[in-house]
């Protein structure tokens, strides 16, 4: 069977685009879909990425809401300090046995999760 080898690309709706999109690139260095011909869109690392559908009632994802991204990091505890340098709210780190989680919302309320996996 054929199958696709990863995620292309994440599009969602927002009531402001290009300030959202801002936020994204200015506190999880995001880069924005290029504009123009020969521009480069932002590169992931190499890794895993967990393909889940929840129930409608999923607490991690709030009402009114139908979406959570997942971002993976290599330092949490740094970008916990760089967003809260920035005055975002992020939560305290759960540590489990397939790695460290923290969680935040973007300017319009859609979650965040980040995630360190564990090394090793």
């Amino acid at each position: 069977m054929e199958r696709v080898t990863g995620i292309g690309g994440f599009f969602f709706k927002a009531a402001n685009p290009e300030e959202l999109g801002q936020w994204y690139k200015d506190h999880l260095g995001i880069d924005l879909a290029p504009q123009h011909t020969g521009g480069l869109p932002w590169q992931q690392d190499a890794g895993f990425t967990v393909f889940d559908p929840f129930t409608n009632n999923n607490p991690m994802i709030p009402a009114g809401k139908t979406w959570m991204i997942n971002f993976r990091v290599n330092d949490l505890s740094k970008m916990i300090g760089q967003l809260q340098s920035a005055e975002i709210t992020v939560s305290d780190i759960e540590d489990y046995p397939h790695g460290k989680f923290a969680t935040l919302t973007d300017p319009e309320g859609n979650v965040i999760q980040l995630w360190q996996p564990p090394t090793g």
